[in-house]
């Protein structure tokens, strides 16, 4: 069974294609209208957490989760999709799970939105990378011609075209970017949300049929994402305060991105759009479970590093 999933392909009518990039896009004006030129600043005067973010995003976890598929063996799309996850930034969720957890919110922000500018390059580089080290995978890269320039555009234009929209705005416009903020965040997350679950809804027979190919997968892969940012902020020295911040930025990624890229490269290619519809939702489950553990351990709050 797991090896038809390679063979599926989601439908998606062009229309909610459009909307879902409509949706990525404000997520992304959601977290820049909450970003400024002093969060990059912060970001400088921080260079160890920074960089133990950062390198655990761009280069442990993508390494990890090849690791994971070598040894869970799933289908190959399935595996390019806990790939594709593993390369995408962190959605603007991982602030509002720092925060319930008693984190440090300045280092989540300001590492969210490092890692967005650093995505648009590193993501297409990154996936290409690990999705050709296996024959199966890279079997599937060829048989669509992944053309990594044109992801970077379309990276860009869902990613950093309202980013730096967002923080002109914010730097422009203070007081209207301090209304719309909320109201753009919470309500591009909702309507991601819909997106996902009607998507999933709307495939139903598939989803039912190969969930049980992706549940194991993502379960495994989501844990392992959010240990992995806990453990090398305790392993380099952070503070606690800091450790539950880097946790979440590595352990939540935007699927919702993700999906898009399934869908506008793939074709929304079975293993690929269920890994990236379920763990949406499963991501947020797991860091909501684990910022109420925390929340009920209280911490200093001093920031270091």
């Amino acid at each position: 069974m797991s090896g038809d999933v390679d063979s599926v392909t989601l439908n998606f009518s062009p229309g909610s294609l459009i909307a879902l990039d409509i949706v990525l896009a404000a997520i992304m004006l959601g977290i820049a209208l909450d970003t400024s030129v002093a969060d990059f600043r912060r970001a400088l005067r921080r260079p160890k957490a920074m960089a133990v973010g950062v390198a655990a995003q761009f280069l442990l976890l993508p390494a990890i989760t090849f690791a994971l598929t070598v040894i869970l063996d799933p289908a190959p799309s399935v595996a390019l999709g806990m790939i594709l996850v593993a390369c995408c930034p962190p959605g603007n969720i991982s602030n509002v799970l720092t925060h319930r957890a008693g984190g440090d919110v300045a280092l989540s922000v300001s590492m969210t939105a490092v890692s967005n500018v650093l995505s648009i390059f590193l993501l297409p580089l990154n996936f290409a990378f690990w999705g050709s080290r296996r024959d199966e995978t890279h079997a599937l890269l060829r048989s669509v011609d992944l053309d990594a320039a044109q992801m970077v555009v379309e990276i860009a234009l869902i990613i950093g075209l309202p980013f730096v929209l967002g923080i002109w705005t914010a730097r422009r416009a203070p007081g209207l970017a301090a209304k719309a903020q909320p109201w753009v965040k919470n309500g591009a997350l909702v309507a991601l949300l819909v997106f996902i679950v009607a998507a999933l809804a709307g495939n139903a027979s598939y989803f039912a049929g190969y969930i049980g190919v992706v549940l194991l997968a993502v379960f495994v892969h989501d844990a392992l994402a959010l240990g992995l940012g806990y453990v090398c902020g305790w392993a380099t020295g952070l503070p606690e305060f800091s450790r539950r911040a880097v946790s979440f930025e590595v352990g939540v990624r935007n699927a919702g991105l993700g999906l898009g890229l399934v869908v506008t490269f793939f074709d929304g290619l079975g293993g690929m759009a269920i890994v990236a519809g379920w763990w949406g939702i499963w991501d947020i489950v797991a860091g909501l479970v684990l910022a109420t553990a925390w929340s009920r351990r209280r911490i200093r709050t001093e920031a270091t590093a």
